[in-house]
């Protein structure tokens, strides 16, 4: 069996297990471009049920991108203090503020070679970012997304961004932007590298 035809019954029966779960991941469902892009760089090592409340009381104290701009590193630490590497992430959070209003004019860039010039934001987070809220092709690969394409033999890679390309040569760009969310769903309920484990999760 090709690569590709391999990835279109591995993808399909994912999608028919996980496509309709109503469960939210941090990256979605935000009104704002620029939220989108903050969300994603508190997501890191984080779960989205502990990123997803502290985004929404970071949002309501700081509800502008102005005012997140001009915030107090050791007042967004406060809002993240219970997240994986908080400080790392307070100060990503205001200088990635601060370079989209002061680069960009206010307007998160739609290009992934723009988007990973932003502190905290590397190739996961600016997939995420153009297929999540532009619209364009690209595949946001996690720890999730890097394990099972791997377990199963659809790429061999041994990083995010390897398997990032590697998948854009089996899987046909019209399932791109769907990959992350439904392999991480997935993901979720198949922890480990038991690929009987992670099949046998599937309908």
């Amino acid at each position: 069996m090709d690569k590709q035809t391999l990835f279109l019954s591995i993808f399909k029966r994912a999608e028919r297990t996980f496509g309709n779960s109503a469960y939210r991941l941090a990256g979605e469902r935000w009104e704002e471009p620029w939220q989108t892009v903050i969300v994603t760089i508190m997501s890191a090592q984080s779960r989205d049920e502990t990123t997803i409340p502290i985004a929404e009381d970071l949002f309501a104290r700081y509800p502008t991108l102005v005012s997140l701009a001009k915030a107090r590193y050791e007042e967004v630490l406060g809002c993240l203090r219970s997240m994986n590497y908080n400080r790392t992430k307070a100060r990503h959070v205001i200088a990635c503020a601060q370079e989209i209003l002061t680069r960009y004019d206010g307007h998160v860039p739609e290009q992934i070679e723009e988007l990973i010039t932003l502190p905290g934001v590397g190739r996961k987070t600016a997939n995420l970012v153009v297929t999540e809220c532009f619209g364009k092709p690209g595949i946001c690969v996690d720890t999730h997304v890097h394990r099972i394409a791997n377990v199963l033999g659809l790429v061999k890679t041994k990083t995010p961004t390897e398997t990032e390309f590697a998948l854009m040569k089996v899987a046909p760009q019209r399932y791109w932007a769907r990959i992350n969310r439904v392999f991480v769903l997935w993901g979720k309920v198949a922890p480990g590298r038991d690929r009987k484990k992670l099949v046998g999760a599937l309908r």
